[in-house]
């Protein structure tokens, strides 16, 4: 039992040392370096002392804490001393149960959940930032994601219904979650970091919340400011090319079995891709550029029509494939790919995940609608923002096309990892 409970010990000491430290710097009214890692080895020890006595121990512990805590803003607040926040004061008492529940728990539990502290306490000022940035509309979008989440997705029946037993209610709306968390994520960083940041950073965010809607952005943009085409076509390149990331993503998600037959061939179209955003972003002197405006990945209605256009796709790709085989497929994608690459993405690698599809045929249907996607992204920079970005727009998207083929056609057949 000895190495267990210096291990215990050491954790204890280890999470205190890491949220001391960030306390040190940013807020010494209640300790610092020396004082958390105390606080950590008191509630080790008060667990310690519970698995023979009673868990009374660590709530006389709590109540112990409580009343220095209390004191010394007693003491503060009298000398003209007190901060009216309550942060330090919190992250002690959570450090005191960490250290308890190491005795009974999991390490790495408690570990993570140390971690996590320590790096909320030190985003103190990015999250101010982000809270006062937002706006109705932001809190609406993220309140939105937490009823997709939490009150629609449990409950939903976990059965299929329909022919070919392809409409899930709960794997449909599974798939709604994943794909707005993913667009959340980037209109949460759109958020923090803003319309100051690069090309970069505005081809990114666009790619995980919307390569389609980035293009079109970026296109009315160059329309309207011939002399910013380069850029443009920068950002809506880097946008195409992080498509792949979240193919890659879903694939990750849905088909964790057989991630090494699916993910190889998508992994080389986002080299190849980064790749050309990289020759790109070298040709263009000016790097910066503002973003665009971000619309809500959570709006219902868009989430719906996801639903509805993913529940579409499955059953198309499964009927197809039931009643005229795998070859049929591909004009499914191609067709699909035009509006949305996620849905085929999905509905495939679920098939996939089932045992109904191979994997060898999903990533090449995923390959196609997601060429098919790129086609269409070159005709709508055509309509939209003329020949000046179109002149840049169409090697780089050229060039992915080229690569594209090469993999469809000479991939080896039945090479995995």
């Amino acid at each position: 039992m000895e190495p267990k409970l210096f291990g215990q010990m050491a954790i204890s000491l280890l999470l205190g040392l890491l949220i001391g430290l960030q306390r040190e710097r940013a807020d010494r009214t209640i300790g610092g370096i020396r004082t958390y890692p105390l606080i950590a080895a008191f509630g080790t020890l008060s667990g310690w002392l519970a698995v023979d006595y009673g868990g009374w121990i660590v709530a006389a512990g709590l109540i112990a804490l409580s009343a220095l805590l209390f004191i010394s803003n007693y003491i503060l607040a009298r000398d003209g001393k007190h901060d009216s926040g309550q942060t330090s004061e919190v992250a002690a008492l959570l450090l005191y149960g960490i250290g308890a529940y190491l005795v009974v728990g999991e390490p790495a539990v408690a570990v993570a959940l140390g971690g996590a502290i320590a790096v909320l306490l030190h985003l103190k000022d990015p999250l101010h930032a982000f809270a006062n940035r937002i706006g109705e509309r932001d809190l609406a979008a993220i309140m939105q994601f937490v009823l997709i989440t939490l009150v629609v997705l449990p409950v939903l029946p976990d059965r299929s219904f329909g022919p070919y037993d392809t409409l899930n209610p709960f794997h449909i709306w599974l798939m709604v979650v994943l794909i707005v968390g993913i667009g959340l994520v980037g209109y949460v960083a759109y958020k923090l970091f803003g319309a100051r940041e690069g090309a970069v950073l505005g081809g990114v965010i666009g790619g995980l919340v919307s390569s389609t809607a980035t293009t079109a952005s970026y296109a009315r943009r160059a329309a309207k400011s011939p002399a910013s085409a380069a850029l443009a076509a920068l950002v809506i390149m880097i946008a195409s090319a992080i498509v792949y990331a979240r193919l890659i993503t879903e694939v990750s998600v849905v088909a964790r079995g057989q991630v090494g037959a699916m993910l190889p061939p998508l992994v080389v179209m986002l080299v190849a891709s980064i790749v050309i955003a990289a020759v790109l972003y070298f040709s263009t002197r000016d790097h910066h550029a503002p973003m665009v405006e971000q619309g809500n990945p959570a709006d219902l209605r868009l989430a719906m029509t996801f639903a509805g256009v993913y529940a579409i796709v499955s059953f198309v790709v499964a009927a197809v494939k039931t009643e005229f085989g795998v070859q049929a497929l591909y004009p499914v994608a191609l067709i699909a790919g035009l509006t949305d690459v996620d849905a085929i993405t999905l509905s495939s690698s679920r098939l996939v995940a089932q045992g109904r599809l191979e994997p060898g045929i999903a990533w090449r249907v995923i390959l196609v609608s997601s060429l098919s996607n790129l086609v269409f992204k070159a005709g709508m920079v055509a309509v939209i923002g003329g020949r000046g970005l179109l002149r840049f727009v169409l090697p780089a998207f050229g060039a992915v096309l080229i690569v594209g083929t090469c993999v469809l056609m000479w991939w080896p057949k039945g090479l995995s990892f």
